[in-house]
C-alpha cells in the first residue's frame, strides 16, 4: 500500500523530521572539498533542513519532495536563505532540465516501496551529470520490517549502485539519538565517460 506523504505531514506524523540536519551531513559538510559553484539535488527533502545545510555551506540546492505540504513548509522555513529553492516532484519517475552535480540521500530511499528501488537507481542516473557525486545515508535496519522506513543492507546498496557509479568511501556516520549502528554513509562518483 502507498504511503500517503501529504497525510502525514497533515497529520505531523513525521518522526523522521529531527528539526535539523542529519548530524552525518553536517560532519561530512566539515571536511569536504566540493568545488564552489556545485549545483546539489536534496529528493525526498521533506521540510528541507538537510537543502538548507547545503545552502549555507554556500551550494546552488534544490529540495524536492513528493508532498506539497512539505514543500510549502520549507519554504515557509528557510524563505531567507539565498541559493535554496524547494519544488514539488517526483524524483522516480521526473527528469531535471539539467542533471545535478551531486545528490544527497538521507531518508527517500528507506521511504520508497523496495520493489521500486531499481527505478530510484534509474532515477538516480538520470538526475546525476557525469563526474557527478553520490552522498547517501542509508539505513541498515532489518529488510522483514515494515516500513517506511524498508531496511537495505550492503549488498543491495552496492549492487543496485555500482552498476554505474564508483564506490569512493563508506562509513558509519554521526546520527540521531536511537539511529545507533542504523546508519551507513557512502560516497560514490559517476564516471565521466
Amino acid at each position: 500500500m502507498q504511503t500517503d506523504w501529504e497525510k502525514r505531514y497533515a497529520d505531523e506524523d513525521t518522526p523522521w523530521d529531527k528539526g535539523e540536519p542529519a548530524p552525518g551531513l553536517v560532519d561530512w559538510m566539515k571536511k569536504q572539498t566540493l568545488e564552489p559553484g556545485t549545483r546539489v539535488l536534496v529528493p525526498g527533502c521533506g521540510r528541507g533542513h538537510d537543502a538548507n545545510a547545503w545552502a549555507l555551506a554556500g551550494f546552488e540546492t534544490t529540495g524536492l519532495d513528493l508532498s506539497n505540504l512539505a514543500v510549502t513548509e520549507a519554504q515557509e522555513l528557510y524563505q531567507s536563505q539565498s541559493g535554496l529553492a524547494f519544488f514539488p516532484g517526483d524524483f522516480l519517475d521526473d527528469s531535471p532540465e539539467q542533471p545535478f552535480d551531486l545528490v544527497f540521500e538521507h531518508t527517500l530511499f528507506c521511504a520508497i516501496d523496495p520493489e521500486r528501488r531499481n527505478e530510484y537507481a534509474k532515477a538516480l542516473d538520470r538526475w546525476l551529470q557525469p563526474g557527478g557525486h553520490f552522498l547517501a545515508i542509508h539505513f541498515f535496519i532489518p529488510k522483514e520490517q515494515d516500513g517506511p522506513p524498508f531496511g537495505t543492507d550492503l549488498e543491495e546498496v552496492t549492487s543496485l549502485f555500482s552498476s554505474f557509479m564508483n564506490l569512493i568511501e563508506q562509513w558509519t556516520p554521526r546520527n540521531f539519538p536511537n539511529r545507533e549502528k542504523e546508519e551507513q554513509m557512502f560516497l560514490w562518483e559517476k564516471p565521466i565517460s
